[in-house]
């Protein structure tokens, strides 16, 4: 089995193509990013492409199953920007895949392509995916949604798997994650559980994590089952509430009024202080927490608890923790990029 990885140099795209390696039915991975990495990996040759652009047709050409994990989160200021990869770079690949003739596509979707939902129990995966209208994030992945359904139905050739993960988390990932969400002035050293004295957050604030590790596990179960279609909610437990979190950071939570949080995002942003938009703000708030029975009754169980895996992202953030892809490299995408 051949695979195409698209995003293969990113926080999921380097677990999934290890995952994929490990497997005895896949043969060749073709791991494709914008800027091909130094590191190497076993079964994979590596592809710069830009999804806004490049011949995609060629490339999957001969594939069994895409894995599209592309995606912008940067720059949240100008929405042109990422909804060109978010949106018409996904139409790309997908209308790539049919052309070539692949089989199968699996597509990273996310939990914040759910509309408001509730925090006291867990949703499956028949809750409406409209999104949460302040987020670009949810806006876009709603959209894709609705695209992949369409395409589904029209095109029943290709089987399609949509995977909706919670927040992502692994060491690998820390400056990465700090450059996007965090900005240079966060001090790594508020990232020591033990300098925590107090966690405040939003009233009613409550996520779910999952380990990179684990959903790379769910991605390479849907490119092997082919009896998987549709979507499946990924996530371990416990959900980190307030509480939750404080416990296991060792800190007192203090719990405030949502719209002061937001405000709060909202003037740091617009000062550039951070580079966060306050629909992040809504979109954990809002966001339903998601039940995950259907893809444990394929045998996916996560490994790595969601504390676990903050507490694994947080040593990394303080150790300036990274990996040799552009995207993860604790240096800001310096790495020199093969030719």
């Amino acid at each position: 089995m051949r695979v195409v990885v698209v995003g293969a140099t990113g926080n999921v795209g380097v677990r999934v193509v290890e995952a994929l390696a490990r497997r005895d039915e896949v043969d060749q991975i073709v791991g494709v990013a914008r800027r091909r990495p130094e590191a190497q990996a076993p079964k994979t040759t590596f592809e710069a492409a830009d999804i806004r652009h490049a011949d995609l047709t060629t490339l999957f050409r001969g594939a069994s199953a895409v894995v599209h994990l592309a995606w912008m989160i940067q720059p949240g200021r100008d929405e042109r920007v990422t909804a060109s990869t978010n949106v018409e770079g996904s139409r790309r690949v997908v209308q790539a895949a049919i052309e070539a003739g692949v089989r199968s596509l699996v597509y990273a979707s996310s939990v914040g392509a759910y509309a408001p939902g509730p925090k006291s129990m867990g949703v499956d995966e028949d809750w409406p995916t409209t999104g949460i209208a302040s987020s670009f994030y949810s806006r876009h992945k709603a959209i894709v949604e609705r695209d992949l359904r369409w395409r589904a139905a029209i095109h029943p050739g290709l089987r399609i798997v949509v995977l909706r993960p919670g927040l992502i988390f692994q060491r690998g990932a820390a400056s990465e994650i700090q450059r996007l969400f965090l900005g240079p002035l966060f001090p790594h050293a508020a990232a020591n559980p033990r300098l925590i004295g107090i966690l405040p957050l939003p009233r009613g604030f409550a996520v779910q994590v999952v380990h990179a590790e684990d959903v790379a596990e769910a991605y390479a179960l849907a490119v092997t089952r082919s009896d998987m279609r549709g979507p499946y909610n990924v996530a371990a437990a416990p959900v980190l509430d307030c509480r939750t979190l404080a416990d296991a950071l060792g800190a007192k939570p203090v719990s405030l009024p949502p719209a002061l949080v937001r405000a709060g995002a909202a003037a740091s942003f617009a000062a550039h202080l951070q580079p966060t938009e306050p629909g992040w703000v809504d979109l954990a708030l809002q966001t339903p927490l998601m039940a995950t029975d259907r893809i444990e009754a394929l045998g996916w169980r996560a490994r790595h608890s969601s504390v676990d895996a903050l507490r694994e992202l947080l040593a990394g953030i303080r150790d300036r923790a990274g990996a040799r892809t552009p995207p993860l490299h604790p240096a800001g995408q310096r790495p020199r990029a093969l030719a």
